[in-house]
Protein backbone atom coordinates (compact mmCIF):
# COMPACT_ATOMS: atom_id res chain seq x y z
CA UNK A 1 0.00 0.00 0.00
CA UNK A 2 2.85 2.33 0.89
CA UNK A 3 4.61 1.58 -2.40
CA UNK A 4 1.41 2.23 -4.34
CA UNK A 5 1.03 5.58 -2.60
CA UNK A 6 4.61 6.58 -3.46
CA UNK A 7 4.10 5.60 -7.11
CA UNK A 8 0.93 7.68 -7.24
CA UNK A 9 2.76 10.72 -5.84
CA UNK A 10 5.59 10.28 -8.37
CA UNK A 11 3.05 10.01 -11.17
CA UNK A 12 1.33 13.22 -10.11
CA UNK A 13 4.64 15.05 -9.90
CA UNK A 14 5.62 13.81 -13.35
CA UNK A 15 2.33 15.04 -14.81
CA UNK A 16 2.80 18.44 -13.20
CA UNK A 17 6.31 18.77 -14.67
CA UNK A 18 5.44 17.62 -18.19
CA UNK A 19 3.11 20.21 -19.65
CA UNK A 20 0.91 20.04 -22.72
CA UNK A 21 1.91 21.82 -25.91
CA UNK A 22 -0.17 24.99 -25.77
CA UNK A 23 -0.43 27.86 -23.33
CA UNK A 24 -3.64 29.51 -24.47
CA UNK A 25 -5.23 32.66 -23.12
CA UNK A 26 -8.75 33.45 -24.32
CA UNK A 27 -10.48 36.83 -24.26
CA UNK A 28 -14.20 37.07 -24.96
CA UNK A 29 -15.75 40.27 -26.33
CA UNK A 30 -19.53 40.60 -26.45
CA UNK A 31 -20.23 44.17 -27.62
CA UNK A 32 -23.55 43.40 -29.35
CA UNK A 33 -25.24 41.02 -26.93
CA UNK A 34 -28.98 41.55 -26.60
CA UNK A 35 -30.47 38.38 -25.14
CA UNK A 36 -27.74 35.93 -24.11
CA UNK A 37 -26.48 35.95 -20.54
CA UNK A 38 -22.88 37.28 -20.44
CA UNK A 39 -22.10 34.55 -17.90
CA UNK A 40 -22.46 32.01 -20.71
CA UNK A 41 -19.42 33.47 -22.41
CA UNK A 42 -17.32 33.48 -19.28
CA UNK A 43 -18.04 29.78 -18.98
CA UNK A 44 -17.19 29.37 -22.64
CA UNK A 45 -13.89 31.24 -22.19
CA UNK A 46 -12.88 28.92 -19.38
CA UNK A 47 -14.00 25.89 -21.37
CA UNK A 48 -11.94 26.88 -24.41
CA UNK A 49 -8.82 27.49 -22.35
CA UNK A 50 -9.19 24.10 -20.69
CA UNK A 51 -9.86 22.42 -24.04
CA UNK A 52 -6.85 23.97 -25.74
CA UNK A 53 -4.44 23.69 -22.81
CA UNK A 54 -5.32 20.20 -21.61
CA UNK A 55 -5.65 18.45 -24.97
CA UNK A 56 -2.66 16.36 -26.08
CA UNK A 57 -1.96 17.64 -29.59
CA UNK A 58 1.38 15.88 -30.32
CA UNK A 59 3.33 12.83 -29.19
CA UNK A 60 6.17 15.00 -27.90
CA UNK A 61 6.94 15.89 -24.29
CA UNK A 62 6.93 19.60 -23.48
CA UNK A 63 8.35 21.30 -20.43
CA UNK A 64 6.36 24.17 -18.97
CA UNK A 65 8.66 26.81 -20.45
CA UNK A 66 8.46 25.17 -23.90
CA UNK A 67 4.72 25.56 -24.31
CA UNK A 68 3.57 27.51 -27.34
CA UNK A 69 1.88 30.74 -26.31
CA UNK A 70 -1.33 31.41 -28.19
CA UNK A 71 -3.68 34.34 -27.54
CA UNK A 72 -7.23 34.00 -28.82
CA UNK A 73 -9.74 36.85 -28.90
CA UNK A 74 -13.32 35.85 -29.68
CA UNK A 75 -15.73 38.66 -30.53
CA UNK A 76 -19.40 37.71 -30.72
CA UNK A 77 -20.70 39.62 -33.72
CA UNK A 78 -24.27 38.29 -33.91
CA UNK A 79 -26.77 36.24 -31.92
CA UNK A 80 -28.69 33.98 -34.28
CA UNK A 81 -30.60 32.26 -31.48
CA UNK A 82 -30.32 31.68 -27.75
CA UNK A 83 -27.40 29.32 -28.30
CA UNK A 84 -26.14 29.97 -31.83
CA UNK A 85 -23.64 32.74 -32.55
CA UNK A 86 -21.52 34.29 -35.24
CA UNK A 87 -18.05 35.34 -34.13
CA UNK A 88 -14.74 36.75 -35.27
CA UNK A 89 -11.73 34.91 -33.89
CA UNK A 90 -8.33 36.61 -33.74
CA UNK A 91 -5.28 34.49 -33.00
CA UNK A 92 -1.63 35.22 -32.35
CA UNK A 93 1.06 32.71 -31.42
CA UNK A 94 4.56 33.69 -30.36
CA UNK A 95 7.92 31.97 -30.09
CA UNK A 96 10.90 32.87 -27.89
CA UNK A 97 14.09 33.91 -29.67
CA UNK A 98 17.19 32.05 -28.50
CA UNK A 99 19.36 33.73 -25.85
CA UNK A 100 17.14 36.81 -25.59
CA UNK A 101 14.06 38.14 -23.85
CA UNK A 102 12.42 38.78 -27.21
CA UNK A 103 9.38 36.84 -28.40
CA UNK A 104 8.65 36.80 -32.12
CA UNK A 105 5.11 36.57 -33.54
CA UNK A 106 4.67 33.32 -35.47
CA UNK A 107 1.05 33.30 -36.60
CA UNK A 108 -1.35 36.23 -36.56
CA UNK A 109 -4.73 35.86 -38.17
CA UNK A 110 -8.34 36.96 -37.94
CA UNK A 111 -11.07 34.51 -38.91
CA UNK A 112 -14.27 36.48 -39.45
CA UNK A 113 -16.50 33.51 -40.28
CA UNK A 114 -16.94 31.34 -37.20
CA UNK A 115 -20.44 30.05 -36.57
CA UNK A 116 -21.04 27.89 -33.51
CA UNK A 117 -23.65 26.58 -31.09
CA UNK A 118 -22.99 26.51 -27.36
CA UNK A 119 -25.03 25.84 -24.24
CA UNK A 120 -23.64 26.98 -20.89
CA UNK A 121 -21.51 24.26 -19.24
CA UNK A 122 -21.58 22.18 -22.42
CA UNK A 123 -18.43 20.03 -22.59
CA UNK A 124 -16.15 20.82 -25.51
CA UNK A 125 -15.58 17.43 -27.14
CA UNK A 126 -13.26 16.68 -30.04
CA UNK A 127 -12.34 13.58 -32.03
CA UNK A 128 -9.44 13.17 -34.46
CA UNK A 129 -11.50 10.78 -36.56
CA UNK A 130 -15.09 12.08 -36.40
CA UNK A 131 -16.68 15.49 -36.80
CA UNK A 132 -18.49 16.44 -33.59
CA UNK A 133 -19.16 20.19 -33.81
CA UNK A 134 -17.95 23.31 -35.56
CA UNK A 135 -16.50 25.10 -32.52
CA UNK A 136 -14.02 22.40 -31.51
CA UNK A 137 -13.19 21.71 -35.16
CA UNK A 138 -12.19 25.37 -35.61
CA UNK A 139 -10.21 25.38 -32.35
CA UNK A 140 -8.39 22.15 -33.17
CA UNK A 141 -7.66 23.37 -36.69
CA UNK A 142 -5.93 26.49 -35.40
CA UNK A 143 -4.14 24.54 -32.67
CA UNK A 144 -2.51 22.42 -35.37
CA UNK A 145 -1.72 25.46 -37.53
CA UNK A 146 -0.01 27.21 -34.59
CA UNK A 147 1.91 24.06 -33.65
CA UNK A 148 2.92 23.45 -37.26
CA UNK A 149 4.26 26.98 -37.66
CA UNK A 150 6.24 26.63 -34.44
CA UNK A 151 7.72 23.27 -35.45
CA UNK A 152 8.63 24.60 -38.90
CA UNK A 153 10.64 27.36 -37.24
CA UNK A 154 12.84 24.87 -35.36
CA UNK A 155 13.46 22.29 -38.09
CA UNK A 156 12.95 22.33 -41.87
CA UNK A 157 9.38 21.25 -42.62
CA UNK A 158 9.01 20.07 -39.03
CA UNK A 159 5.34 21.02 -38.98
CA UNK A 160 4.28 18.65 -41.78
CA UNK A 161 2.35 16.25 -39.56
CA UNK A 162 0.41 19.03 -37.85
CA UNK A 163 -0.51 20.87 -41.04
CA UNK A 164 -1.72 17.54 -42.39
CA UNK A 165 -3.89 17.10 -39.28
CA UNK A 166 -5.33 20.57 -39.89
CA UNK A 167 -6.11 19.57 -43.47
CA UNK A 168 -7.69 16.35 -42.20
CA UNK A 169 -10.10 18.47 -40.14
CA UNK A 170 -11.09 20.37 -43.29
CA UNK A 171 -11.66 17.10 -45.15
CA UNK A 172 -13.76 15.64 -42.32
CA UNK A 173 -16.34 18.43 -42.32
CA UNK A 174 -19.55 16.79 -43.59
CA UNK A 175 -20.87 18.34 -46.83
CA UNK A 176 -24.17 19.34 -45.22
CA UNK A 177 -22.26 21.13 -42.45
CA UNK A 178 -19.82 22.84 -44.83
CA UNK A 179 -22.75 24.18 -46.86
CA UNK A 180 -24.29 25.79 -43.76
CA UNK A 181 -21.28 27.08 -41.82
CA UNK A 182 -18.65 29.23 -43.51
CA UNK A 183 -14.92 28.75 -43.71
CA UNK A 184 -14.43 25.18 -44.89
CA UNK A 185 -15.15 25.18 -48.64
CA UNK A 186 -12.84 26.09 -51.50
CA UNK A 187 -15.69 27.68 -53.41
CA UNK A 188 -16.54 30.34 -50.81
CA UNK A 189 -13.52 32.60 -51.33
CA UNK A 190 -9.72 32.36 -51.31
CA UNK A 191 -9.27 33.62 -47.74
CA UNK A 192 -10.69 30.93 -45.46
CA UNK A 193 -9.58 27.88 -43.49
CA UNK A 194 -9.60 25.67 -46.57
CA UNK A 195 -7.18 27.92 -48.42
CA UNK A 196 -4.89 28.66 -45.49
CA UNK A 197 -3.82 25.05 -45.04
CA UNK A 198 -3.97 24.40 -48.79
CA UNK A 199 -1.45 27.21 -49.29
CA UNK A 200 0.83 25.91 -46.55
CA UNK A 201 0.92 22.38 -48.00
CA UNK A 202 0.99 23.40 -51.65
CA UNK A 203 4.18 22.35 -53.51
CA UNK A 204 4.21 25.86 -54.99
CA UNK A 205 4.70 27.28 -51.49
CA UNK A 206 7.34 24.81 -50.33
CA UNK A 207 9.79 27.69 -50.28
CA UNK A 208 7.67 29.47 -47.70
CA UNK A 209 8.12 26.57 -45.30
CA UNK A 210 11.91 26.80 -45.77
CA UNK A 211 11.70 30.56 -45.21
CA UNK A 212 10.04 30.02 -41.83
CA UNK A 213 12.99 27.91 -40.71
CA UNK A 214 15.70 30.15 -42.18
CA UNK A 215 14.16 33.36 -40.89
CA UNK A 216 13.78 32.09 -37.33
CA UNK A 217 16.33 29.38 -36.60
CA UNK A 218 19.14 30.55 -38.88
CA UNK A 219 18.34 34.27 -38.58
CA UNK A 220 16.67 35.50 -35.42
CA UNK A 221 18.15 32.77 -33.22
CA UNK A 222 21.74 33.69 -34.12
CA UNK A 223 21.41 37.46 -33.81
CA UNK A 224 22.60 37.36 -30.18
CA UNK A 225 25.99 36.21 -31.51
CA UNK A 226 26.22 38.36 -34.63
CA UNK A 227 23.30 40.56 -35.67
CA UNK A 228 24.73 41.19 -39.13
CA UNK A 229 25.05 37.46 -39.88
CA UNK A 230 21.53 36.72 -38.69
CA UNK A 231 20.09 39.63 -40.62
CA UNK A 232 21.89 38.53 -43.80
CA UNK A 233 20.22 35.12 -43.60
CA UNK A 234 16.86 36.75 -42.98
CA UNK A 235 17.36 39.07 -45.96
CA UNK A 236 18.02 36.13 -48.25
CA UNK A 237 14.98 34.33 -46.86
CA UNK A 238 12.72 37.35 -47.39
CA UNK A 239 13.97 37.82 -50.96
CA UNK A 240 12.74 34.29 -51.71
CA UNK A 241 9.19 35.62 -51.28
CA UNK A 242 9.21 37.21 -54.73
CA UNK A 243 9.47 34.00 -56.79
CA UNK A 244 6.89 32.39 -54.50
CA UNK A 245 4.53 35.27 -55.12
CA UNK A 246 5.00 34.88 -58.87
CA UNK A 247 4.40 31.12 -58.63
CA UNK A 248 1.28 31.49 -56.47
CA UNK A 249 -0.06 35.05 -56.89
CA UNK A 250 -2.28 36.51 -54.18
CA UNK A 251 -1.78 33.51 -51.89
CA UNK A 252 -3.36 33.70 -48.45
CA UNK A 253 -0.32 32.46 -46.54
CA UNK A 254 1.88 35.31 -47.79
CA UNK A 255 -0.74 37.79 -46.64
CA UNK A 256 -0.83 36.08 -43.23
CA UNK A 257 2.97 36.21 -43.08
CA UNK A 258 2.97 39.94 -43.87
CA UNK A 259 0.28 40.64 -41.28
CA UNK A 260 2.30 38.70 -38.73
CA UNK A 261 5.77 40.03 -39.47
CA UNK A 262 5.48 43.56 -40.91
CA UNK A 263 6.19 45.43 -37.67
CA UNK A 264 9.06 43.11 -36.78
CA UNK A 265 10.67 43.39 -40.21
CA UNK A 266 10.57 47.18 -40.02
CA UNK A 267 12.20 47.19 -36.58
CA UNK A 268 14.92 44.71 -37.52
CA UNK A 269 15.94 46.48 -40.72
CA UNK A 270 16.13 49.93 -39.21
CA UNK A 271 19.62 48.88 -38.16
CA UNK A 272 20.55 47.11 -41.38
CA UNK A 273 22.98 48.06 -44.11
CA UNK A 274 21.68 50.18 -46.98
CA UNK A 275 21.76 47.26 -49.42
CA UNK A 276 19.69 45.14 -47.01
CA UNK A 277 17.21 47.94 -46.41
CA UNK A 278 16.73 48.45 -50.14
CA UNK A 279 16.38 44.73 -50.86
CA UNK A 280 13.86 44.07 -48.08
CA UNK A 281 11.85 47.23 -48.78
CA UNK A 282 11.63 46.33 -52.46
CA UNK A 283 10.52 42.78 -51.68
CA UNK A 284 7.94 43.71 -49.05
CA UNK A 285 6.44 46.44 -51.25
CA UNK A 286 5.64 43.73 -53.82
CA UNK A 287 4.43 41.14 -51.32
CA UNK A 288 2.52 43.55 -49.09
CA UNK A 289 1.64 46.60 -51.24
CA UNK A 290 -0.94 47.99 -48.80
CA UNK A 291 1.91 48.70 -46.36
CA UNK A 292 4.41 49.92 -48.97
CA UNK A 293 4.68 53.40 -47.47
CA UNK A 294 5.18 51.91 -43.99
CA UNK A 295 8.14 49.85 -45.19
CA UNK A 296 9.68 52.80 -47.03
CA UNK A 297 9.28 55.18 -44.10
CA UNK A 298 9.95 52.67 -41.31
CA UNK A 299 13.01 50.93 -42.73
CA UNK A 300 14.49 53.97 -44.43
CA UNK A 301 17.46 53.92 -46.79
Amino acid sequence: MKNWFLLAIIGLLTCSIQAQELQVKVTMNTPKLQTADPAVFQTLRQGIEEFMNNQKWTNDVFEEEERIKLDIVITISKELSANTFEAEVSLQSIRPVFASNYETPMFKHQDKDVLFTYEQFQPLDYSQTTYLNNLTSVLAYYAYIAIGMDYDSFSPFGGDAYFQLAQDIVNRIPPNVASNVPGWRSTENNRNRYWLVENILSPRMRGFRQLVYDYHRQGLDVMHEDASVGRAVMTQALESLEPMNRSYPNSMILQVFSNTKSDEIIEIYKGGATTEKNAVTRTMEKIDPTRASEYRQGIGK
